[in-house]
């Protein structure tokens, strides 16, 4: 019995000894990991760049990217969205009615290249935060409408509570989520805002 207990013990210090290790090795390998795997990030310049000329947060259109799109390039809904921020034709024609985006620079009919696709997703973000007085607000609207969104304002109280479609508040919460996810990951990278 004596000599079960002794390898049992062994192995018990061992096993703490390597938690031990690894715990010691996770802070400074953990910020590595979350952004490669947690908060990727590509076409910085591109979105850099409309984030500028629109005013918007790279760290919300990041997040919008992510939740969206999961980063793929040429993701198409089934309702019609493409690429990145899942822009639908209808909503990239009139963000060039509104005269905020150069259709010449940036073809309509081009959404599954990733810079026009983030121009076209950018100028939405920043149309809306101009309609709306909140991160929510803008995210909610970005997912459905403007229209639903000016209803769950106007019934004022909590905005969370207000918004009557379950995806859509799915969606804000993991937009939210994400955004608070990028802005830690990627401080020194987006560091204008």
């Amino acid at each position: 019995m004596a000599r079960v207990r002794t390898h049992s013990t062994i192995r018990t210090f061992i096993l703490i000894a390597i938690v031990a290790a690894v715990l010691i090795a996770v802070p400074s390998v953990m910020p590595h990991i979350s952004n490669a795997f947690l908060y990727p990030i590509s076409h910085e310049s591109a979105i850099e760049a409309s984030c500028e000329r629109h005013g918007v947060d790279p760290y919300l259109v990041c997040a919008v990217i992510a939740c969206e799109s999961g980063w793929d390039e040429h993701a198409i809904s089934d309702a019609g969205a493409e690429g990145l921020m899942q822009v639908m034709p209808e909503t990239a024609q009139t963000m060039v009615s509104f005269g905020l985006v150069d259709p010449g620079r940036f073809p309509v009919d081009d959404l599954a290249t990733p810079a026009t696709n983030i121009e076209y997703g950018c100028a939405y973000l920043g149309y809306l935060s101009g309609e709306f007085e909140t991160v929510e607000q803008v995210i909610a609207a970005y997912n459905a409408g403007t229209m639903p969104v000016r209803l769950w304002v106007a019934e004022g109280g909590d905005f969370m509570d207000a918004i009557e479609y379950r995806e859509t508040r799915v969606y804000v919460t993991r937009v939210l989520v994400s955004y608070e996810g990028y802005r830690a990951s990627y401080l020194e990278i987006l560091s204008d805002w």
